[in-house]
């Protein structure tokens, strides 16, 4: 953790007044509770990297038993109240000054005034007295906005538990939380997602939040709240959505400026191309109306965008330990996406082969973007053969699988004559081609037209693959998608398989990844699922070729042991 730049800023809530406690308010707000918990939509398995995480950070060491409070409120982590560890299920941690600002506290004004009529109605309405304490301060709001326009500042809850009505303590908890986004409930990762800003501000008192997304996609890959977006107009706009789980009124704002706003259940934003006025911070504010009132249900964290990227594709030349043989044809009387490139290890025999197959959306790509990838894998003792195939949406699936079985069963047949070793065969590929290497491996009816069986296959490398197709509307075939999906395939027997995904991946692709690698290992099949940080998901491939590559030694190391 850095040192400490935590700044106290509260942009709080004004008290609804001690009056505003009345029978007849505290009912209606009950009621509409009750209408949005049973209308809300139904939890999902996040799209993305990321998990939700319920967390509250404590104004102060308390030493009250939160255990069973945080577990009945559903807080998953507790920052500051004197205890560390797992404490039923609960993940305690000590408090430390985050980078950031405190955006959100219960209000403590008039403490004596609250509690008095607070006393009276807790017991049956304690939701909604803990509730009462949080309004918005557009001003204070402003203040954050300020500094957001300057400078990547992330912002979180402080929760309070004072004062102590028997019974309420989860309610307490309850009114004022901050989400985490973390891939795992570790200490590590909840900081980092902290610090980072991958976090939201909800009161979950009004309505559960978890389900609540805020991200922004485009040609590069999905980025979620504290993320700087990459882009570059020349390859297609930058897109921001917002979903939650019933109807809201959700903002959007741009450095404080509200660009976009709707009273629903989603919103979306394309920020001007080519412009100025399209850089910033970006966050959501969600309320929620009862009795006439907006009230505050969730603020998000910013999404940074910056000047356009500019990337850079690696070097395509040979190195003098390799050789390369192009455009040899893997179908007799085939057509220009119907052959390949090889890459050979100068001078070695008996080697392993891998052939790549290119990624594109099964509607773009060519063998002739990916000479780095096979140039680097060569000179490092391994073949590489890499096919080009024929495309969407003229020729619909099975065309591309066919191909993809016809260049291995080519590659199977001739790899000797270069010196490769024909027992020691992996195929893999990167987005729409590990969804076409994953299918290779598993529906063996494709090999079989060729006299072969996925046993042939020695391992499978698929990176950010595609492997259910079922809601793809623009994956042209001529079979049910589910046919062509590698997830209703799996089974026992398959190649060992190495899967991977990254941090700023297409939104679904690491949830597709998960339940793939899942599946996988549910069916005794050999598997590692690798997370691959700091990439979207055209960078994940662009860096393979990198020294320092996680993903590239993972698969070096992947076909050295199998």
């Amino acid at each position: 953790m850095r040192a400490a730049l935590f700044s106290l800023v509260l942009v709080g809530f004004a008290a609804s007044p001690p009056s505003a406690l009345n029978d007849s308010t505290l009912d209606a707000l009950h009621a509409q509770r009750v209408q949005w918990k049973m209308k809300r939509a139904p939890l999902t398995e996040p799209e993305g990297v990321y998990r939700d995480f319920r967390a509250v950070l404590l104004a102060a060491p308390s030493p009250q038993p939160l255990a069973e409070a945080a577990r009945d409120a559903e807080v998953r982590v507790v920052f500051g109240a004197g205890a560390t560890g797992f404490h039923e299920g609960v993940l305690f941690l000590d408090r430390a000054d985050f980078h950031g600002m405190e955006i959100a506290r219960p209000e403590q004004s008039n403490p004596a005034g609250w509690q008095k009529l607070a006393a009276k109605f807790v017991k049956q309405y304690p939701d909604e007295v803990f509730g009462s304490r949080a309004a918005p301060q557009p001003d204070l709001l402003a203040r954050w906005d300020r500094e957001l326009a300057t400078r990547e500042v992330p912002g979180f809850a402080n929760t309070s538990v004072a004062p102590d009505f028997k019974g309420s303590l989860a309610s307490a908890l309850r009114s004022t939380t901050t989400h985490i986004l973390a891939r795992e409930l570790k200490e590590a990762d909840l900081r980092a997602s902290l610090e980072a800003g991958h976090a939201y501000v909800a009161y979950d008192w009004l309505c559960d939040p978890t389900g609540f997304t805020f991200s922004a996609s485009n040609y590069f890959g999905g980025f979620e709240m504290g993320d700087t977006i990459v882009a570059n107009p020349l390859l297609g706009e930058t897109t921001i959505t917002a979903r939650v789980p019933v109807p809201a009124k959700l903002r959007l704002y741009r450095n404080g400026t509200l660009v976009a706003e709707a009273h629903d259940t989603s919103l979306t934003y394309a920020p001007p191309k080519d412009s100025p006025d399209a850089e910033g911070a970006y966050r959501l504010e969600a309320l929620l109306t009862v009795a006439g009132s907006d009230r505050p249900w969730i603020f998000s964290n910013p999404l940074y965008l910056r000047k356009p990227w500019d990337f850079r594709l690696p070097s395509g030349v040979t190195p003098a330990n390799v050789e390369v043989h192009e455009d040899l044809p893997y179908v007799e009387g085939g057509g220009a996406k119907q052959r390949l490139d090889l890459y050979i290890p100068r001078g070695q025999k008996q080697f392993p082969v891998f052939v790549f197959l290119h990624g594109g959306g099964w509607i773009t790509g060519d063998r002739s973007l990916y000479h780095a990838l096979g140039n680097r894998l060569a000179r490092a003792g391994v073949g590489v053969a890499i096919p080009s195939y024929r495309l969407m949406p003229i020729n619909p699936h099975p065309a591309q699988i066919e191909d993809a079985a016809a260049a291995f069963a080519w590659t199977r047949a001739h790899i000797a004559e270069y010196g490769g070793d024909p027992r020691r065969l992996y195929v893999g590929g990167h987005s729409s081609g590990g969804h076409l290497a994953s299918l290779l491996a598993l529906d063996q009816r494709y090999l079989q037209a060729h006299g072969l069986d996925a046993s042939a296959i020695r391992g499978v490398v698929s990176m950010s693959g595609v492997y259910d197709v079922d809601r793809l509307v623009a994956f042209e075939t001529k079979s049910p998608r589910k046919d062509a999906s590698p997830l209703h395939h799996v089974r026992r027997g398959a190649p060992p398989f190495l899967v991977s995904y990254c941090q700023w991946d297409y939104i679904g692709l690491p949830k597709q990844a998960r339940e793939f690698a899942a599946s996988l290992k549910k069916s005794l099949v050999e598997t590692e699922l690798i997370y691959i940080p700091k990439d979207n998901h055209i960078t994940e491939i662009i860096n393979f070729t990198r020294e320092d590559g996680p993903l590239l030694h993972a698969v070096l190391s992947f076909i050295a042991a199998s």
